[in-house]
């Protein structure tokens, strides 16, 4: 059994300025992606400049924080919204969802697509192979603050987390969602897209890997105190949220294959 570091969360405090770990972690994530995203758009086959990934990268970043602020409040917390409406703003306290920041991406891609005369999906071809860095960033900041942790365990590499009320081993679910969402979704996806594929092949790769990878995750992952099982005691919100996505993605990759042999 092991113990969980118990990190500091603040990295750098400057007087009364406190920079949180996590907040970091997002900044790597976006700096990393923007570095990656100047190296794909030397590509001849790229839709976008090096200029432009700075500006598309900021459209993203929009879509991150507001998408994934308001998916958190609808999917996992609405009631608590219901109550206090002046929480939704109140992000430092914590609640981000990655659906809902995944759909404020996509609303951005689409956004800034129409400015440049890009399609939806030729952007998010581009941007999709990227999206595992941050994830994997933001999963190594939920390790440091120890929380999202795993349901109780009696593997040796188990480990008591200092907020779980029960001080009971766990499974560390954030490494494992930094592992895969992270680490191997990233790396297939960068071999996938090194050459071009069909349109809407390497989203729709993305979506089914992501939503398989999260599916599976959170068999062992606890679910969120304030919503439990959705179903069945064992189906949760982040596999209700998972399973469209694994469909989509199979689609668009069947469609992409099929329009393409035509």
């Amino acid at each position: 059994m092991l113990r969980h570091p118990q990190f500091d969360p603040v990295a750098i405090q400057l007087g009364p300025l406190k920079i949180h770990w996590y907040g970091l972690t997002y900044l790597v994530g976006f700096v990393v992606g923007w570095w990656l995203g100047r190296i794909r758009a030397r590509k001849p086959w790229s839709p976008i400049t090096e200029e432009q990934m700075g500006d598309l990268l900021f459209y993203i970043a929009l879509g991150v924080i507001f998408g994934g602020r308001f998916g958190y409040v609808l999917f996992y917390n609405f009631d608590q919204f219901l109550q206090d409406p002046l929480w939704l703003f109140r992000v430092w306290e914590g609640g981000m969802s990655f659906h809902g920041g995944l759909l404020g991406v996509m609303t951005a891609m689409w956004w800034y697509g129409r400015k440049i005369g890009r399609t939806f999906f030729q952007l998010a071809d581009f941007i999709a192979p990227l999206v595992p860095v941050g994830l994997g960033a933001g999963r190594i900041g939920n390790f440091i603050n120890g929380e999202l942790w795993g349901r109780t365990t009696d593997v040796p590499w188990g480990m008591v987390f200092p907020h779980a009320p029960d001080q009971l081993a766990r499974h560390p679910s954030q490494l494992y969602q930094f592992a895969l969402e992270g680490v191997v979704l990233f790396v297939v996806l960068w071999w996938f897209s090194a050459r071009p594929r069909p349109r809407m092949a390497v989203s729709g790769l993305f979506l089914t890997l992501y939503g398989a990878f999260r599916f599976l995750v959170e068999f062992v992952r606890q679910p969120d105190t304030q919503l439990g099982y959705i179903a069945f005691d064992w189906v949760t919100m982040g596999q209700l949220l998972s399973l469209p996505m694994i469909i989509a993605g199979l689609a668009l990759v069947l469609f992409a294959y099929r329009r393409d042999a035509k």
